[in-house]
């Protein structure tokens, strides 16, 4: 059998993303806002395409800045409203922001709140929202922007 040549270095990147973020930190009056995209945890396409990433290396990240970081989840109330799935694990992206929550508060995180985005008063949305709050979840709402990204006034 062929031995796959590894070619990320998942320690190397969590030191020197620390590092860096660690710095920008510092250098804001200890404030940045980070947004991370796809996966935080079981990020198996990444670890696919990159020989040596491990799937949860956004966690451990996020894991050595806990004490310097409250997360804030966004979830977009038109996935929402049309029930989109995340197909790895099959369930519902409401269903997967309720399960994100849980799994990084058992991993000693904050998650401070919940912003519905893009919300035009959908109803799937205020229900998810509903459902959020019984949950004691802080909840915010993001209007949608008229003409956002393309065609915004400059003030």
């Amino acid at each position: 059998m062929k031995k796959i040549k590894k070619g990320f270095d998942s320690n190397l990147y969590l030191e020197l993303q620390t590092a860096e973020i660690s710095k920008r930190i510092e250098k804001n009056n200890n404030k940045l806002y980070l947004e991370f995209g796809g996966k935080i945890f079981d990020d198996l396409h990444a670890s696919r395409v990159l020989p040596g990433f491990n799937p949860d290396n956004k966690i451990k990240l996020l894991q050595k800045l806990k004490d310097q970081s409250e997360i804030i989840l966004v979830i977009n109330s038109a996935d929402i409203e049309r029930h989109k799935i995340r197909a790895d694990f099959n369930i519902t992206y409401d269903l997967e922001v309720m399960r994100l929550t849980d799994n990084l508060r058992a991993e000693g995180l904050t998650v401070s709140a919940i912003v519905i985005t893009m919300f035009t008063g959908q109803n799937s949305a205020k229900i998810f929202g509903n459902k959020l709050e019984r949950r004691n979840e802080r909840v915010y709402y993001h209007y949608h922007t008229k003409g956002y990204p393309n065609d915004m006034i400059q003030s």
